[in-house]
């Protein structure tokens, strides 16, 4: 694995590495978000991939989509929903957000960024997100 900001670390669980990014799923019961963490030295921004990079991001968030809703179908919460987003304000290493959402999660219709506080998961649904994200992911 590449470099990893400290703060990914810290919020987040390691899920593996796909052809481009190292993926995590977020430390936040709350709502089944992954986030992608492209593995290339010094990117903050999608400039910073090459063109054939940027595809295979596109088709790992397809991906990570998919893995995100098998998250939430495994744990009772189905996600019609997915948020996609690329910000780095705060942590400045190219990363991609990718959220299910569901009509009743608790930020509904904002976003889920700075909304409340995380609630970690527990033990028993921390497992099983971990196992279906993998699953849905190949890995």
């Amino acid at each position: 694995m590449a470099f990893v900001d400290p703060a990914f670390q810290d919020a987040s669980e390691a899920l593996g590495d796909l052809a481009l990014s190292h993926v995590r799923l977020q430390g936040d019961a709350r709502f089944p978000w992954l986030i992608l963490i492209p593995r290339v030295a010094g990117a903050r921004e999608l400039e910073d991939l090459a063109a054939g990079e940027r595809e295979v991001l596109l088709e790992e968030i397809v991906t990570a989509g998919r893995a995100a809703r098998a998250v939430g179908e495994a744990l009772g919460r189905p996600t019609p929903k997915l948020n996609v987003g690329q910000l780095g304000n705060l942590t400045p290493q190219l990363h991609v957000h990718v959220v299910g959402r569901r009509p009743d999660d608790a930020a509904w219709p904002g976003p889920v960024w700075g909304f409340g506080a995380p609630e970690p998961y527990p033990a028993e649904d921390l497992a099983v997100a971990i196992r279906e994200a993998r699953r849905a992911l190949g890995l």
